[in-house]
C-alpha cells in the first residue's frame, strides 16, 4: 500500500505533480467550453426557430455536420487542419509559414462545435414548450423582441433545458479525454505517462476512473442547485 502512495506523492519521486496539472487542464478545457457551447447553441436554436430560411439553413447544416463526425475527428480537423489552412494563407506573404495552433484553444472550439451542435437541439426544443402567448404578452405590455426575449422567455427556457444541458455538461467532461491525442497534458494524458513508466496500468487507470467518477458527482450536486433555483418562479407560480 505504501509504495501506491508513493506513486502518488508530490516531488520527483510521485506523481502527484503530474496528476494536478493535468486534472486542471481537464477542468480548464471544460469550464472553458461550456460558455462558447452555450452561447453558439443558443444562437443557432435562435437560427433554426428564425422565420428566415436562409438562417435556419445554415443552423441545420451546422449541426448535421458537427453531430454526424465523431468528436475525434471533429478535434483532428480542427487542430491539423486549421494550421495548414494558416500556413497555406501565410505562404501568399512570407515564406516562413510555420504556425502551429495552440493545443487547448483548438480543443475547446473542437468540443465547442461539438456541444454547441447538440446545445442548439435541446434549446429548440424549450423553445417549442414556450407557448406562444408568452410572446404575445410581451407585445402586449409594449416589450421590444429583445426585452421579451431576456425578461419572459429566457427565464422559461433555461428551466426547460436544463436537463438536456446537464447531460451534455456529464458528456463534455468525459470527451475532454480526447484532447490527449493532440499533445495536450490534460489528466488523461498524464495518467497513460504514468502508466508507460511505472508499468501499473491498473493502479493509474482505476485512479483515472475514480477522478472521472467524483468530477461527475461534483457535477451532479451543482447542477441539483441549478434546478432548485430554476424551478423557484416556477412553483411560485403554481401556488
Amino acid at each position: 500500500m505504501s509504495e501506491y502512495i508513493a506513486l502518488l506523492s508530490f516531488g520527483p519521486e510521485g506523481w502527484g505533480d503530474e496528476l494536478a496539472s493535468g486534472l486542471w487542464i481537464t477542468v480548464s478545457l471544460a469550464l472553458a467550453t461550456l460558455p462558447f457551447g452555450l452561447l453558439a447553441g443558443f444562437l443557432l436554436a435562435l437560427g433554426k426557430n428564425s422565420e428566415e430560411a436562409t438562417l435556419r439553413s445554415a443552423a441545420n447544416i451546422y449541426t448535421t455536420i458537427f453531430r454526424g463526425l465523431p468528436e475525434l475527428l471533429t478535434l483532428f480537423i480542427v487542430y491539423y487542419g486549421a494550421q495548414i489552412a494558416l500556413q497555406s494563407f501565410i505562404k501568399f506573404f512570407s515564406d516562413d509559414a510555420h504556425i502551429e495552433i495552440n493545443g487547448f484553444v483548438a480543443g475547446m472550439v473542437a468540443l465547442g462545435c461539438v456541444f454547441s451542435a447538440f446545445a442548439s437541439e435541446v434549446f429548440l426544443s424549450a423553445f417549442k414548450g414556450i407557448k406562444a402567448g408568452q410572446y404575445e404578452a410581451g407585445d402586449a405590455l409594449g416589450l421590444s423582441r429583445f426585452q421579451t426575449l431576456r425578461l419572459i422567455i429566457l427565464p422559461q427556457l433555461i428551466r426547460l433545458a436544463l436537463p438536456g444541458l446537464s447531460n451534455l455538461w456529464l458528456i463534455l467532461v468525459k470527451e475532454t479525454s480526447l484532447v490527449s491525442v493532440i499533445a495536450l497534458s490534460d489528466f488523461m494524458r498524464q495518467t497513460r505517462i504514468a502508466v508507460g513508466v511505472t508499468k501499473e496500468a491498473f493502479f493509474f487507470y482505476l485512479l483515472a476512473c475514480l477522478v472521472y467518477v467524483a468530477l461527475a458527482m461534483i457535477s451532479s450536486i451543482g447542477i441539483r442547485g441549478l434546478e432548485r433555483w430554476s424551478s423557484k418562479g416556477d412553483m411560485g407560480a403554481r401556488s
